[in-house]
């Protein structure tokens, strides 16, 4: 019974169905690494991908041990619990302990550090930068000393690693080169998963509030932080912009077709800010635009090729 309920805590943990978040980068930045040096190594590519998978359910694990010890998910009223926030409520629910939420965070860890490792000695030396940056952001996403989310820089860590670093990572791994064009590819991943953050915030703003969990949200209140949230989509579409232009590349500005879902989603923010029931259509559209944005990139890459 005990192994059932860890093996249940773990998956919960896990939460494959939003593997999606770091799956995207890694296509993007992976097909890219073809399209421009015509490298692309299926099986180093799908040992990265499960190292990065690691690294995602270590960070969520610790972040359940200091969120529930911090309050921030306790303090999640009845009402303001959805699908796409207060965590991943294994702790909360009682299907996990602390102690054991600990050990699936340290375990996983060093799985990823493992598979890192392997994949710096046996294929790309240089992806080790990218792989400690990574490790060091998940670590102190939450946890002490840096306390990432607790005091701001939470937004911008999620952007910067499933945008930037994961995306620059993978293609490092596949190229066995850097281009900086693969920077500007990785904007709006970055800004759009920050996005995702971003709205998954307002239904916890109250509970962040009392934890002393300072995000922008709990900064800037739910009125303000629904126009940045307009803010993020508009620096996505601008970043589509750049990249046809700096990559020669049209198929890319197709991203303009989820217009309408980013401005609906918008308008619901606005509208319900304060009124969870009726926000979560925003925080549903969010996820759908990213996954959306991610499939016509990895379509513009194709079709350049």
């Amino acid at each position: 019974m005990t192994k059932q309920r860890i093996w249940k805590g773990f998956w919960q943990l896990a939460d494959p169905k939003i593997w999606i978040a770091s799956t995207i980068p890694m296509l993007v930045g992976g097909l890219f690494a073809y399209t421009q040096e015509g490298k692309f190594n299926l099986f180093w590519f799908l040992v990265s991908l499960i190292g990065v998978y690691l690294i995602e359910i270590s960070k969520n694990a610790t972040n359940e041990v200091i969120d529930y010890l911090s309050g921030a998910d306790r303090f999640v009223e009845g009402d303001k619990r959805t699908p796409f926030s207060g965590g991943k409520k294994t702790i909360v629910d009682g299907i996990l302990t602390v102690s054991e939420a600990k050990w699936i965070a340290g375990l996983t860890l060093l799985a990823a550090c493992i598979i890192g490792l392997i994949i710096v000695f046996f294929w790309e030396f240089n992806v080790l930068y990218v792989g400690l940056f990574g490790v060091l952001i998940a670590t102190f996403y939450t946890l002490p000393p840096l306390k990432l989310a607790y005091r701001g820089l939470g937004e911008l860590a999620v952007g910067f690693t499933f945008g930037t670093l994961i995306t620059s990572g993978i293609y490092i791994a596949m190229a066995h080169n850097f281009d900086y064009k693969v920077i500007l590819l990785s904007l709006p991943i970055g800004f759009l998963i920050t996005n995702v953050l971003w709205i998954n915030e307002f239904p916890d703003y109250e509970a962040d509030l009392k934890a002393g969990k300072k995000n922008w949200v709990v900064r800037l209140g739910k009125k303000k932080a629904a126009t940045i949230y307009a803010i993020l989509f508009a620096l996505s579409y601008l970043s589509f912009i750049a990249i046809s232009i700096v990559l020669k590349n049209p198929f890319y500005l197709l991203a303009f077709l989820t217009l309408p879902i980013s401005i609906t989603a918008v308008k619901i923010a606005k509208r319900y800010y304060d009124d969870i029931p009726n926000l979560i259509a925003a925080n549903a559209k969010t996820v759908q635009l990213y996954m959306l944005t991610g499939v016509i990139m990895i379509i513009a890459n194709i079709l350049k090729r």
